[in-house]
């Protein structure tokens, strides 16, 4: 079995290499010419722990291969799977298909013999079945080109693990063929115990986004109730330990904070929204509504106390802890810390932000901010310090050489996740969000 990955980004990289670690020889497909160039290389355009090292190794075999020719894939591969990206459109909260369409404009009329397109993007439901049908209208084909939708479920940071140990497979299908090419794709993870659920195109669409809108409705639960926590002296973490012993309910994705960002909750959670206004779901918009309002106020939350500690300090430093929306990754996609941090700047405070990965890409959309190299750097003659990004670094911070380095000892930890006693010990004034 031959196979090709159509869009070569985050998830269609972390695709294809761990294709090809799975034994399969696969052609990855990118018309971005400079990350077509990188990814010939053995070189990753974006920073994903185990990555590098998966892929470089097999470009080096000759296991893996790119291109920007759609024919040659069309050519040598039974199985296509598409992983091209589904932004939040420009103009309203929905997600844009564009990329999506183009690409099965483009490869439904070079299949000119049987095989199997897989759609692993994430899509609004209702996108597969209309796919199917563009696809049995373009190819040469016919009937013999079938989709199939088997949505991802990747974390940033553990992305590889996640592709060939999955911890469940899902293929919505209209036919059984699919079903089998499917197994024999994943057969490790099957043969593993990977549970699999075969379901039809519409339910596999939904599953993707419904997960996603479970986890943020999760976090923002758990923000809402750190509102009530700081209003009555109680503390969330503790909350979160108690209810988080509910088998009902788990403690995973109950830590309160500055909210969640990236590229996949917020503009899943919006473009989820957007559907289920256009079917008529008013209850499902109205929740979904509210968990992004919720979010998005945890943001503007931190910036509120960060102006409360500056409010003796018309233009005062503050160092930033993070730039990425979360750890072991270097994607700033909707980031809260940046969010914050350019607000801050906006208000004219001089800020500089510190990141172990994500400085290139902070730059890059936010040239106003001042860089530092290192986490002293960033802390040097700080009269605030913002700890918004929980990368494992900061947690090892020495708080006693810290407030050496500081303007002031005062920090906001808005991930909930520093040592408040040993900070509060070494002279540090701490708030923390839902924390007494």
């Amino acid at each position: 079995m031959q196979i090709s990955v159509i869009g070569c980004g985050y998830l269609g990289a972390t695709h294809a290499a761990g294709m090809a670690e799975l034994g399969y020889d696969v052609l990855g497909v990118e018309l971005d010419g400079a990350k077509l160039a990188e990814l010939r290389e053995g070189r990753v355009p974006f920073f994903e722990p185990g990555l590098l090292e998966l892929l470089s190794r097999h470009v080096a075999s000759g296991r893996l291969r790119f291109t920007s020719d759609l024919q040659e894939a069309a050519d040598v591969a039974d199985v296509h799977f598409l992983c091209v990206g589904t932004p939040q459109r420009a103009d309203t909260i929905a997600a844009d298909l564009s990329h999506v369409d183009a690409a099965i404009d483009a490869l439904a009329p070079l299949l000119n013999r049987p095989c199997l397109v897989v759609g692993k993007s994430t899509v609004p439901v209702g996108t597969a079945e209309r796919l199917a049908a563009r696809l049995a209208e373009l190819a040469p084909a016919g009937s013999g080109a079938e989709l199939a939708w088997n949505p991802e479920f990747l974390r940033e940071g553990f992305a590889v693990a996640d592709t060939l140990e999955p911890d469940r497979l899902v293929f919505g299908v209209t036919a059984q063929g699919p079903v089998e090419v499917l197994r024999n794709v994943y057969s490790r993870a099957v043969e593993a115990g990977t549970p699999v659920v075969v379901t039809d195109l519409q339910t596999a669409e939904l599953v993707k986004v419904a997960a996603n809108a479970f986890l943020a409705t999760k976090i923002s639960f758990i923000n809402a109730m750190a509102e009530v926590c700081d209003l009555v002296g109680a503390d969330v973490a503790q909350l979160a330990d108690a209810i988080g012993h509910d088998a009902r309910i788990g403690r995973k994705f109950l830590n309160a904070g500055i909210g969640y960002g990236g590229g996949c909750l917020p503009k899943d959670v919006r473009a989820f929204q957007h559907r289920a206004e256009e079917l008529g779901a008013s209850r499902t918009t109205s929740l979904l509504r509210d968990v992004d309002a919720i979010n998005q106020q945890r943001r503007a939350h931190v910036v509120v106390l960060a102006l409360d500690e500056l409010e003796d300090r018309p233009r005062g430093r503050v160092a930033v802890l993070g730039a990425a929306f979360k750890p072991h990754s270097d994607d700033i996609r909707d980031s809260p810390a940046l969010w914050v941090s350019a607000e801050l700047e906006r208000r004219g405070h001089h800020v500089v932000v510190h990141d172990p990965e994500a400085i290139p890409n902070a730059r890059t959309l936010f040239p106003q901010l001042e860089y530092a190299a290192d986490v002293e750097g960033a802390l040097d003659g700080a009269d605030l310090v913002l700890h918004l990004t929980e990368w494992p670094v900061y947690r090892e911070i020495d708080p006693a050489k810290a407030a050496a380095r500081v303007g002031r000892p005062r920090v906001i930890d808005g991930r909930n996740a520093l040592d408040v006693g040993a900070w509060r010990a070494a002279g540090w004034s701490v708030r923390s969000l839902g924390r007494p």
